[in-house]
């Protein structure tokens, strides 16, 4: 079920209508060794090479490379593959600093050079711009990258399995990699997942076997702050967590690792979510405190917030120039969750209107509007697609609309009324560059311009891109 999934994924991936050539599915067969050079890179970060016109996805090379691989899959139009032996190394390939790197996906692009990393991701923005969403006349500026691309997530998860598993899963399956640590990870989350291996070993409390259904901790979640203050989350199949004193004692008690808040989550649930609905607090403090710039977060267990401190700021304040503000302007937030983008954007505004679907992120987001003292913001629980209509119906004029929605893109209920508030712009702040373009697409056809894109790299090593995009109604 899993392969199937992850082959859909990859026919919605960005490249790959331009690289299907013709059918040639009769010339080969599983088992065949083929000699490819890797021209590209899906946006799976599988390689992409072809033969005689015919394209396969392969395993376990990067950009540049000529492998010999052998193909595992075969369809009509394309084929998948393993890398059996680099041939040649591409001249982008680099040393992975990952101890992981010869078996673990986690990090697709850790073996590729981060400025081919950075001309990448700006290619597939580009692209699917013009393929998609038609849009060829904007600007799409280069990639803002990182100084040092290593340790930038502030949050972890890993799932747990038999025999003291902890990891991540191998693509396409549930079997789990175990992890010790991970180059893009906190040196606090290798810290805490090392002693809760420690912590599940000496007390024999188990991990969930997905196969029997059977066992007690199923994923485990580290927050960490700027400040290096850290939450941990155990997610528990049932209510049971033994040895819970223990557990605090370990986890609290370890030199230069401030755990400040100690959750268990339980999830009965046999989904991919991580989290479940009931959060049980067995130490220190409700919430983490967290910063983007100036301004601070409370952060709960199932908190939306920004993997990367550094490169999120830069994100917003690619929001703020898009914006340009002057201060006499009505703003709406749409999806804002915690308030992050209302709160960043407040003291440039008149007015700013978040709007948030789930209740906890409003509740959160008001208790931060207090934390940051900030009275010109008012945020409303509800669908987007229904509040920002009646919020025009009422009158309300707003001349910026900003929209951060999830990986599935907007509404198009909420395009249509998005449209109908007739702001003078809109900015749209994306991690999914084909919905994004979709999207664009449908507000260039309603008379709208995009002026600019600016992709910045929130993951490194990763295929996930992040955009900031600036449009203008035209007849402004």
């Amino acid at each position: 079920m899993m392969r199937k999934i992850w082959e859909l994924i990859l026919l919605r991936a960005l490249y790959v209508p331009c690289f299907f050539g013709r059918s040639m599915e009769m010339d080969y067969s599983i088992g065949d060794r083929l000699k490819l050079e890797i021209v590209d890179l899906s946006n799976e970060g599988m390689g992409v090479g072809k033969h005689n016109g015919f394209t396969f996805f392969v395993e376990g090379c990067t950009l540049g490379d000529k492998v010999l691989a052998e193909i595992i899959k075969l369809k009509k139009n394309y084929g998948l593959g393993r890398t059996i032996e680099i041939l040649e190394k591409s001249p982008y390939r680099v040393e992975s600093k990952c101890i992981h790197s010869d078996k673990c996906d986690g990090c697709e692009l850790h073996n590729l050079k981060y400025d081919k990393q950075l001309e990448l991701k700006r290619n597939i923005v580009k692209n699917s711009l013009e393929r998609i969403g038609k849009i060829g006349d904007v600007a799409v500026r280069d990639t803002i990258g990182m100084e040092y691309p290593y340790r930038y997530r502030n949050k972890g998860e890993f799932k747990v399995g038999p025999n003291n598993e902890i990891g991540y899963f191998k693509r396409g399956t549930h079997e789990i990699y175990p992890v010790e640590s991970s180059i893009i990870q906190k040196e606090a989350t290798d810290k805490v997942i090392g002693l809760m291996k420690n912590f599940m070993k000496k007390y024999k409390v188990e991990g969930y076997d997905r196969k029997t259904r059977r066992g007690t901790i199923r994923n485990i979640v580290v927050r960490t702050s700027r400040e290096n203050k850290v939450m941990v989350i155990v997610v528990t199949k049932g209510e049971e967590l033994p040895h819970k004193k223990e557990l605090i004692d370990i986890l609290t008690s370890e030199p230069n690792l401030d755990v400040v808040s100690i959750y268990q989550n339980i999830n009965p649930k046999d989904t991919s979510v991580v989290l479940g609905l009931k959060d049980i607090k067995l130490y220190g403090e409700d919430r983490l405190i967290d910063y983007i710039g100036e301004y601070k977060f409370l952060i709960s267990p199932k908190s939306f917030f920004q993997v990367n401190h550094i490169q999120t700021k830069v994100l917003y304040d690619k929001v703020v120039e898009y914006l340009n503000l002057k201060g006499h302007e009505t703003v709406a937030d749409l999806y804002c969750g915690i308030g992050t983008i209302s709160i960043y954007i407040s003291k440039y505004a008149r007015k700013v209107y978040g709007v948030e679907v789930v209740k906890e992120a409003i509740e959160d987001a008001k208790e931060n509007l207090k934390l940051n003292q900030i009275d010109n913001v008012e945020f409303i629980l509800g669908k987007s697609e229904e509040i920002l209509p009646k919020l025009n119906n009422k009158g309300t004029r707003f001349d910026a609309i900003v929209v951060d929605p999830p990986r599935s893109g907007l509404d198009r209920g909420l395009i249509d009324a998005i449209i109908e508030a007739n702001p003078e712009k809109i900015v749209y702040v994306s991690c999914n560059p084909s919905t994004l373009a979709r999207d664009l697409g449908y507000l260039v056809e309603e008379g709208y311009k995009a002026v600019e894109v600016q992709p910045v790299d929130m993951f490194p090593h990763t295929m996930h891109i992040e955009c900031v995009i600036g449009m203008q109604r035209k007849d402004t």
